[in-house]
């Protein structure tokens, strides 16, 4: 269970928030909020709603703390909490999926964020943000699954918990958590095919990276063809559209490029996958203003996916809402 040390300082500071020192509470909490905010993101798809969630994983464990049992690490306890109530979160939403393309709440990570819970020589125990928990095919592919699947899997495969562990977290027996994870695996292999262990951005990537960029911004329709696979597909949440081979996302892709205006673009990081912010200077206008963010998947050296997002996230990824350029 990777659930961490608690050093004698965090212990001391731990007795103090459950007798009520909300100045105690409010330091302990922080600690973790990144990484619970990461857990509550893989349960969501959304990272607003996931900074929602967390806030109220904070609001149950203060109003809840002396149900805490001394046994049990506190940060353990918090993930019982969060996870417990993203299920609640998706069930009042009544939100369901059936395809990649039905899923309007699924928002990008930045790397950035990613790279405070990322696990390190001085902290061996922090959550798991490898590429293959944390990027959007297998985030999109979890949330098909029922919000008490998805969290035995998250629980399960992602934070290596023990069956025990996930039926206590979850209120079930270990026979019924097994059983949702089997479930859960399932439909995880019918909709997300086995591929070579993902890693970090490469080399290779983000010189592809690069290449698309420079196409986009001298507007080479056919130079940013070039480095797609014939079975690309194209998806923009929270649009339902998704758009499968190059016979289709040529059209899109020569109209994107040249109608709207001016492009610049910046290189980024998302979900642990390359990444670029675009910024549209519309005919008539003298600005480059925020326009949509694009998360690449690439296999065999070409884009294989494209997910598009709007610009709502934009200050996480740390990106200006208008693009300064030199005179």
């Amino acid at each position: 269970m990777r659930t961490g040390h608690q050093e004698t300082g965090e212990d001391t500071l731990v007795t103090a928030a459950l007798a009520g020192d909300e100045t105690a509470f409010a330091a302990v909490v922080e600690r973790h909020r990144r990484e619970l905010h990461v857990h509550c993101y893989r349960m969501l798809g959304s990272f607003d709603e996931a900074e929602d969630v967390v806030q109220e994983t904070f609001l149950r464990a203060w109003r809840g703390r002396d149900g805490f049992q001394g046994n049990a690490l506190f940060r353990a306890w918090l993930y019982k909490i969060a996870t417990n109530a993203c299920i609640d979160h998706s069930r009042r939403g009544a939100r369901s999926a059936t395809s990649f393309a039905d899923l309007p709440w699924l928002q990008p990570y930045p790397d950035r964020l990613l790279d405070q819970v990322a696990p390190g020589e001085t902290e061996p125990d922090a959550v798991l943000v490898t590429r293959e928990t944390i990027e959007l095919a297998f985030l999109a592919v979890i949330q098909l699954l029922p919000p008490k699947q998805r969290a035995v899997l998250i629980l399960r495969d992602v934070l290596e918990w023990s069956a025990a562990e996930t039926a206590a977290a979850l209120d079930t027996t270990v026979a019924s958590a097994n059983s949702a994870l089997q479930r859960a695996r399932a439909t995880v292999r019918e909709h997300h095919p086995v591929r070579p262990a993902p890693r970090p951005p490469s080399e290779t990537e983000r010189e592809l990276l690069r290449r698309l960029i420079e196409a986009h911004e001298r507007a080479d329709a056919d130079a940013a063809l070039s480095l797609m696979r014939e079975d690309i597909r194209i998806t923009m949440p929270p649009l339902p559209m998704c758009y499968d081979g190059l016979a289709m996302i040529a059209p899109l892709i020569q109209r994107g490029l040249t109608d709207p205006g001016e492009w610049r673009l910046l290189p980024i990081a998302a979900n642990r996958m390359p990444a670029a912010a675009s910024y549209l200077r519309a005919p008539g206008e003298t600005e480059f203003k925020a326009f949509k963010i694009d998360v690449l998947r690439i296999e065999d050296g070409a884009v294989a996916e494209i997910t598009t997002f709007d610009t709502r996230l934009f200050p996480a990824f740390g990106l200006p809402p208008v693009l300064a350029m030199p005179r």
